[in-house]
C-alpha cells in the first residue's frame, strides 16, 4: 500500500435512521486504492455539539495518506442522553463491516478514531464492543452477524475520564475568576450524562482502575502539552500525573498497547482547535493505521 494517496473522494451516506430522521457518514475514501483500512470517525463537541463536518481536516488528512474516514453524524445529548450515541456508534461499527466492499475496505480493517468526548466515546465503544446496551440497535434482517469489536483506535486528546473533567470543570468554575469555559462544559456534561454514577460507569480510565474485563485494540493516543481542557491533573486520584499518563498507564498495565504521541497544537478552550499544522501528526495516524492492515 502507498504511503501517501494525493486523491480522494467524498460522499454522504445514509447509515441509520431514528423514525423520520436520517443519520448521515460522509466517507472520505482514497481514489483508485482497494480495499484499504477505514477508520469510523465520532466527533467531538463536549457530547452536545458538532457534526459530521466539525473535524474535515483531519479526515482529508487521513484520507489523502491512504486510510478511509467515515465520519458520523450520531445522536447528541441535547436529544437523548448516554447511551445513545454509543448505540448509534457500535451499529455504525456493525455497518461499516457489513458494507465493507462498498466502502472500500475489509470487516478486519475496520477501527475507531474521535476527538475530545469523540474520542471517549470511540475508546469507549472499543472497550466494550459486546455490551448490550451499546448494541442495541439490530442490523437489518439478513445481515451477516458482525460484531463492533476493532482492532485499533486512534484518539485525539479523547476527555478519557468524564467524572473526573466534570468535577475538574465545576471547580474552575468555582475560582473567583473563572475561566469562561468552565461553566458550559460542565453543563454539557450533565446534559449528557445525567449523574456522576454514569460518568464513572462509562470513564474508560475507572473502567480499568476497578478491574473490568475490556477489550484492549491496539491504539495511538494524540495529546498537547498545553491543553487546559484534557491535560490535567486529577486530585481524586493517587496517581501523579495528568489523566493522559494516568490512562496509558493502565491501560498498558492491563495488557494493552498503546502510545502517547504530543502534538503542538495551539490552546483552544472555547473552540474547536485549529488543526491546520497537524499534517505530521496526520499522517502518523494513517502510519499506525496502515500498519495494522497489511
Amino acid at each position: 500500500m502507498a504511503d501517501v494517496t494525493t486523491a480522494y473522494d467524498v460522499r454522504d451516506i445514509e447509515y441509520l435512521r431514528h423514525g423520520d430522521k436520517p443519520l448521515l457518514a460522509r466517507l472520505y475514501r482514497p481514489r483508485g486504492a482497494k480495499p484499504v483500512p477505514l477508520l469510523v470517525e465520532c466527533h467531538g463537541g463536549g457530547w452536545c455539539a458538532n457534526d459530521r463536518f466539525a473535524e474535515r481536516l483531519r479526515h482529508e488528512g487521513l484520507a489523502s495518506h491512504g486510510v478511509a474516514a467515515l465520519a458520523l453524524d450520531f445522536r447528541s445529548g441535547d436529544e437523548a442522553p448516554y447511551p445513545a450515541s454509543v448505540q448509534d456508534i457500535n451499529y455504525a461499527i456493525r455497518w461499516a463491516k457489513q458494507h465493507a466492499d462498498e466502502l472500500g475496505t475489509r470487516p478486519d480493517w475496520v477501527g475507531l478514531s474521535g476527538m475530545s468526548s469523540g474520542g471517549q466515546l470511540a475508546m469507549l465503544a472499543a472497550m466494550r464492543p459486546y455490551d448490550a446496551r451499546y448494541a442495541a440497535i439490530e442490523l437489518p434482517d439478513g445481515s451477516s452477524a458482525f460484531d463492533a469489536a476493532v482492532p485499533f483506535v486512534v484518539l485525539s486528546w479523547p476527555v478519557i475520564n468524564p467524572l473526573s473533567r466534570y468535577r475538574y470543570a465545576k471547580r474552575m468554575a468555582g475560582l473567583d475568576d473563572p475561566p469562561a469555559w468552565a461553566a458550559p462544559i460542565a453543563v454539557r456534561h450533565e446534559t449528557y450524562w445525567r449523574t456522576e454514577a454514569a460518568m464513572a460507569e462509562a470513564s474508560p480510565v475507572l473502567m480499568l482502575e476497578r478491574g473490568e474485563v475490556v477489550r484492549l485494540p491496539d491504539a495511538i493516543y494524540f495529546q498537547a502539552r498545553e491543553d487546559a481542557l484534557h491535560n490535567y491533573r486529577d486530585p481524586d486520584s493517587p496517581f501523579d500525573g495528568n489523566e493522559p499518563y494516568r490512562f496509558v498507564a493502565d491501560y498498558q498495565a492491563a495488557g494493552g498497547r498503546i502510545s502517547l504521541e504530543h502534538v503542538d497544537l495551539p490552546p483552544h478552550t472555547e473552540h474547536s482547535p485549529d488543526m491546520s499544522g497537524l499534517g505530521d501528526a496526520f499522517a502518523a495516524m494513517a502510519a499506525f493505521v496502515r500498519r495494522h492492515a497489511q
